[in-house]
């Protein structure tokens, strides 16, 4: 289905196993992905009663591609839209990657509507780029090197990246795919994206989640490193830290079976 978020903008929105269900998860996917990233959930989850809602964040996978509004306030906002319109109340809402800092994005700047747990995954949190406050980024300077890398020659970029991506060699066709979903993305959105998260940071909307939290990181993660997720358990109340010993930045896939373990186990904690 489709949702307008704003005028003349639709965000593309994938519901399987609609109708009563106990636990309702919002996925929200990261950079330079969209919703199919997260299969190795979709295949597993609804088998035990749980409804997965994913969006394809705008500029990225089905959703329209404007050439503007890529800041994380206006993609929190294009979340807050899906939820109003989609009715949704107390779900689980996911995010990954920069898919996470805009979920942060999103608690802090609606309250934490609708939502009554939160899970981030690999998050890009506190910040991408180093900080006095998030020592753990990127230099500036590489920042812009990845972005000056995508308007040159986005097709290398994007094999770079995905043996970065995971933690083992997965095989040829694994990183095939990975590099055939960035593919999918409008190459102006992808720069933004990365634009706005070399520009901004959630370190002040950390403070703002009062909801129970839970933070799934790879050890051995080489574009967010697992030093930043223990940051940002530390600045979220009583957030759980689960680190993920045999993966990279891509969890959702280097250690699915655990993941979603690990994630059915938090959900079902009271």
């Amino acid at each position: 289905m489709y949702i307008e978020v704003e005028k003349d903008v639709r965000v593309f929105v994938q519901d399987l196993n609609p109708g009563p269900s106990s636990k309702t998860i919002f996925f929200v996917h990261g950079w330079p992905l969209n919703h199919n990233m997260f299969q190795y959930q979709f295949n597993v989850l609804p088998q035990y009663g749980y409804r997965c809602i994913s969006m394809d964040i705008r500029g990225n996978g089905q959703s329209d591609k404007p050439w503007g509004g890529y800041s994380y306030d206006r993609l929190a906002d294009d979340i807050f839209v899906v939820l109003e319109q989609l009715k949704l109340e107390d779900i689980i809402l996911l995010g990954f990657s920069v898919g996470g800092a805009l979920t942060i994005r999103y608690m802090s700047r609606y309250e934490g509507r609708h939502v009554s747990k939160l899970a981030l995954v690999d998050a890009v949190s506190p910040s991408f780029v180093k900080a006095p406050d998030s020592p753990y980024g990127i230099p500036k300077e590489q920042a812009n090197a990845l972005i000056s890398q995508m308007y040159a020659n986005l097709p290398k970029f994007l094999s770079d990246l995905s043996v970065m991506f995971f933690n083992r060699n997965k095989g040829s066709e694994m990183l095939n795919w990975f590099i055939n979903l960035g593919y999918q993305s409008a190459s102006y959105a992808l720069i933004k994206i990365l634009q706005a998260a070399s520009n901004e940071d959630v370190t002040k909307d950390l403070s703002q989640i009062h909801v129970p939290t839970a933070i799934f990181h790879g050890i051995h993660d080489q574009l967010i490193p697992y030093q930043s997720a223990q940051l940002t358990q530390q600045q979220i109340n009583g957030s759980q830290l689960f680190p993920l010993n045999n993966s990279g930045h891509g969890s959702p896939i280097d250690q699915s079976d655990d993941l979603n373990r690990l994630l059915m186990q938090f959900i079902n904690t009271p």
